[in-house]
């Protein structure tokens, strides 16, 4: 009985004691709304300090957002995707327009009889329709590995979580790899095959220049200076006339055919180069692509073990 009783006392004892703690909060509390009437509906804010006064480019949600997607661009790629574009889009149009205007110029001036350029006029119209499609393809590859390198990219792989690799994405990583080298070593041959035409316009118009020098102007040797495009191989040797002199000449290189197909045709060719280095880059971003995958999957590999 007498430890039961001493164990009440001392729970009364520790009741009184909260209450007397209670109460005194309590008369503080009033006494300090009796000396401040208006704090009564004052609530405690406490004053930010100086680490946590931050401006509005340091909040964590727009701003590291922003950070995260620009980080996330392929910039390899994407300077590529734009030089690709740019330089199909000028090797294929001013192409189209300069074979057009070339071929008015060999009827007109160099080969009047039609069956004598048939063979030719059949492959420039053939070229037409490869450079449409060419245009098409690229504009297609152009986006699939610009696509491809958002796919790889780490920070995009850290903005949408966990990332796993598969053999089919390898295999796929690996094939573009493998097909844009193939393209870049053609497009070297297009951009030297591009050269071809400038060379010959280059050839005809440093003929002119020599007709008109004042050395050369007004003799009688001017006659005598001549462009034969037989030699070239575009039209055969028995074409007639195939060779121009002289005054006649200098009518060809006055014309507006002449000028426009001479200066798009290197207009073309700086297209075609630009798409090689578009293509080099290509190369570089894609094998990079290929190794990111292809270590990925080995460091999942020895995760498992």
């Amino acid at each position: 009985m007498k430890p039961a009783m001493e164990t009440a006392a001392e729970e009364n004892t520790e009741q009184s004691q909260e209450r007397k703690v209670n109460s005194r909060a309590e008369m503080e509390i009033g006494r300090y709304h009796w000396m401040y009437p208006g704090s009564k509906n004052h609530q405690y804010r406490p004053v930010p300090t100086l680490g946590d006064r931050a401006g509005p480019l340091s909040s964590p949600g727009c701003f590291e957002c922003c950070i995260k997607c620009l980080g996330g661009v392929p910039y390899a790629s994407l300077v590529a995707t734009i030089l690709c574009f740019s330089g199909v889009a000028l090797f294929c149009g001013c192409g189209h327009v300069a074979l057009a205007g070339s071929v008015a110029i060999l009827e007109q001036h160099f080969s009047t009889n039609t069956s004598d350029h048939a063979l030719l006029s059949e492959v420039i119209q053939l070229m037409q329709y490869v450079i449409y499609g060419i245009a098409s393809f690229f504009f297609l590859y152009g986006i699939i590995l610009l696509a491809e390198g958002f796919y790889t990219t780490s920070a995009v792989k850290e903005l949408h979580g966990e990332f796993k690799t598969t053999a089919c994405g390898r295999c796929i990583s690996g094939m573009f790899v493998f097909l844009t080298y193939v393209l870049g070593v053609a497009w070297l041959g297009v951009f030297g095959f591009s050269a071809v035409p400038v060379f010959m316009f280059y050839n005809i118009w440093s003929t002119c220049e020599v007709i008109k020098s004042p050395q050369t102007n007004g003799t009688s040797g001017v006659e005598q200076i001549c462009v034969d495009v037989r030699q070239y191989g575009i039209i055969p040797w028995n074409a007639f006339p195939g060779k121009i002199c002289g005054s006649a000449l200098e009518n060809i290189c006055n014309t507006n055919e002449f000028y426009m197909s001479y200066h798009l045709f290197i207009v073309a060719c700086a297209g075609a180069g630009a798409t090689v280095i578009a293509l080099l880059i290509y190369m570089m971003a894609t094998t990079y692509n290929y190794a990111v995958l292809k270590f990925k999957s080995r460091e999942d590999c020895c995760t498992k073990f």
